[in-house]
């Protein structure tokens, strides 16, 4: 075993700069975050002092108290969980659905088939035919406008089709001797063992669905169905914060930008307190998905 005595001069100042750089480009992605965090927690006066803040030194829950004197927010909050949950649920049963036959090479018209799919991720019918197809199906106000459109992802099925390629087939074959039909095969024996995969392309369409903003712009007219992003834009950009307790703005117990760092902290929390519990299949389902064509 080599130890770090035992490596040259140039070898440690390499790792040494390595790690330096690492340090500063961390440090320079995670300092928005500490500040976005620091501002909705800060007071009036010090905002209006400091500007740049990192850490408040009278901490002040105004500016949450605000958003939540209405359901609002967390009306927007239900949306977008409905949408993620319900989303990802369409996204993983039809990519799985059409990922199990295509990952058999003995299907007829499996490469022309790819070859439609793979077309797809260059070239598509555009913002407005699509609009178009999304209304003349009624999908115009509805949430199922967010959902069913992008059913199916044809990166994150390329990669679910490679990672169910690796699946023993004699487990398959083991299978049909006792009984078992194609879909009981996937079910109960292909989608457990692709768990990592599943939790990789889950962890993907989770966070598309978290995010979903354009498109809930176009298809959805009815301010009240809208998810957490369109509010949060509707916030943030313009600036419109007036949809709380009237009472504290008169008392101006917080500065405008308080609000909106708030806002930007309740929608990034719950996506975030998600990853912990995926991270460990993350790059195990995405680098085994990538490996074989």
């Amino acid at each position: 075993m080599i130890t770090m005595k035992d490596r040259s001069l140039g070898s440690r100042l390499f790792d040494g700069a390595n790690y330096l750089l690492l340090t500063i480009v961390a440090l320079v992605m995670i300092l928005p975050f500490i500040y976005v965090i620091a501002v909705s927690f800060a007071t009036p006066e010090e905002i209006a002092q400091r500007g740049f803040i990192l850490f408040p030194t009278q901490f002040s829950l105004s500016a949450y108290a605000y958003i939540f004197s209405t359901d609002t927010l967390l009306r927007s909050l239900g949306t977008s969980i409905y949408i993620t949950l319900m989303g990802t649920f369409i996204n993983l049963f039809f990519t799985s659905m059409m990922a199990y036959p295509l990952a058999k090479r003995h299907l007829r018209g499996r490469e022309k088939i790819l070859l439609l799919v793979l077309f797809t991720m260059l070239f598509n019918g555009g913002m407005i035919p699509t609009y178009f197809v999304v209304k003349d199906v009624g999908l115009i106000d509805s949430l199922w406008a967010l959902m069913i459109p992008g059913a199916i992802s044809a990166f994150n099925l390329i990669i679910m089709k490679n990672f169910f390629q690796q699946v023993p087939y004699e487990l398959e074959e083991s299978a049909k001797i006792d009984g078992c039909n194609d879909l009981g095969i996937l079910f109960r024996i292909v989608i457990p063992l692709s768990l990592p995969a599943m939790a990789t392309i889950g962890l993907f369409y989770a966070v598309t669905h978290w995010n979903t903003f354009f498109n809930a712009i176009l298809y959805i007219n009815d301010s009240s169905k809208w998810p957490l992003q369109v509010l949060l834009r509707d916030i943030v950009m313009l600036a419109n914060d007036r949809f709380g307790d009237q009472s504290a703005v008169e008392r101006s117990d917080f500065h405008p930008i308080t609000i909106r760092m708030a806002v930007i902290v309740f929608a990034t929390v719950p996506i975030l307190l998600v990853y912990p519990f995926l991270m460990k299949h993350f790059a195990k389902g995405a680098m085994m998905g990538s490996v074989k064509g």
